[in-house]
């Protein structure tokens, strides 16, 4: 992680800010986080030593509803990059409009060297110490990277230790059991799949007919859910990988084979028939129709964009494309549907998760499924109109779309207009 990974984010607020008509005051008012906290935690650690981890929490804009944005365990996790993942969150919350702002969280660890009553004891920690700057309509966590709903559970069941009573809401992303809901596991994925499905009609793609091919890096939660999705809706998956390393078939993987490999190994499976390895960085430059970065940010630079060979590409992750990419790829006419909605899935129905706990009223997964499409549908539409209308880049139109809600909530109580002398 590059330490202006900040900076980088707010270049694409600026690149928005020249095709809608907002005040410069809401520019103003988004280049800075409202909120930006650091806390040490300490654990004590199975041999009874004691350790102390660094935490952090960024509301970055609660302007249109509570800040929302998962907590994410890594040992390269760093203020600069919590505020960018903040940031983006305030968008991808306004691109799809649901009445939440953008927060994240994280701590400098890598969990993997963790017994797991350590990662108990870290994962309560956490919530105790952020317990003052988060609430069911102030901030509220999910899941991000190397955390899971058992995480969250650990900390909404913290939380009500702390408070003397269960607000289920204050969390999202926990298990169904203890007030998560039905469509979360595979929602980012899924929200990204129906953006696709949109893509296609757009580009008259028939995937399984036209033998369309697809290249997923990170094979995490949302690299496998999508595989899956990719290979039914008929495209020949040929290539996925993982921070070890990935897997790469001409003729196309085998993607339940692989995710049953991974649950047991935890590696994809290079040694399958008709396959061999293949590093991260090559299968950024693989020949195929799409291209879907879901693993961690910055991996499209402009120091490879040239070699990205892909005719479009679907953004899992978080910012893997930085912002000296963007104008390589788009000269090049390849397709980008941005992270703030194509990965918007997860939010959307963290959102009805949150919605379902504050009704005590659950959803059949359907239920869920459906209101998912309809959001990305109308929201990938209204991206791509703009996209079209403006002659801009997908990015550049998604973070105006964005902005114009923003806009519309941050002057709602005034600008300079309005106290101007005369005014």
């Amino acid at each position: 992680m590059t330490a202006d990974v900040f900076s980088d984010a707010l270049k694409r607020l600026d690149a928005a800010a020249e095709f809608v008509d907002v005040h410069p005051e809401t520019v103003l008012r988004l280049r800075q986080p409202r909120l930006m906290t650091e806390f040490a935690i300490p654990v004590r650690m199975d041999d009874g030593s004691l350790r102390v981890f660094t935490g952090f929490r960024c509301r970055y804009d609660d302007t249109r509803g509570p800040a929302k944005g998962g907590i994410r365990f890594h040992q390269d996790v760093c203020a600069s990059e919590v505020k960018a993942l903040a940031f983006w969150m305030t968008f991808k919350c306004s691109v799809v409009g649901i009445p939440f702002g953008g927060g994240k969280g994280g701590v400098i660890v890598d969990p993997k060297q963790l017994s797991t009553a350590e990662l108990e004891r870290l994962s309560r920690g956490y919530m105790r110490a952020a317990a003052r700057f988060v609430g069911v309509d102030t901030d509220v966590p999910a899941p991000d990277v190397n955390t899971t709903p058992l995480i969250m559970a650990w900390m909404s069941d913290e939380f009500a230790t702390i408070l003397g009573e269960r607000q289920p809401g204050v969390i999202t992303g926990k298990p169904v059991a203890v007030g998560g809901s039905v469509g979360r596991d595979d929602a980012t994925a899924r929200g990204g799949w129906y953006c696709l499905q949109e893509l296609q009609r757009k580009l008259s793609w028939l995937p399984k007919a036209q033998g369309r091919t697809c290249a997923v890096q990170g094979f995490g939660n949302a690299g496998e859910f999508f595989s899956r999705f990719a290979a039914q809706e008929g495209y020949k998956v040929v290539a996925i990988s993982d921070s070890r390393g990935g897997v790469f078939n001409p003729g196309g993987l085998d993607v339940e084979a692989q995710i049953r490999t991974k649950a047991q190994t935890k590696r994809v499976d290079a040694k399958a028939p008709g396959c061999r390895p293949i590093t991260n960085e090559e299968l950024l430059e693989l020949d195929v129709d799409l291209l879907v970065p879901a693993a961690i940010e910055n991996v499209i630079t402009a120091g490879n964009a040239s070699r990205v060979r892909a005719k479009a590409v679907l953004e899992l992750a978080n910012g893997p494309i930085t912002s000296d990419a963007d104008p390589v790829l788009s000269s090049r006419r390849i397709v980008v549907v941005p992270d703030v909605l194509a990965n918007a899935g997860g939010v959307t129905v963290s959102y009805f998760e949150w919605t379902q706990n504050k009704s005590g009223f659950y959803w059949t997964r359907e239920e869920v499924h459906q209101r998912l499409q309809q959001i990305m549908a109308r929201e990938f539409g209204a991206v791509y109109d703009l996209a079209q209308q403006k002659k801009i880049d997908m990015r550049t139109a998604a973070y105006a779309h964005a902005l114009r809600r923003l806009g519309a909530a941050l002057e709602s109580t005034g600008t300079a207009r309005n106290f101007a002398k005369g005014g």
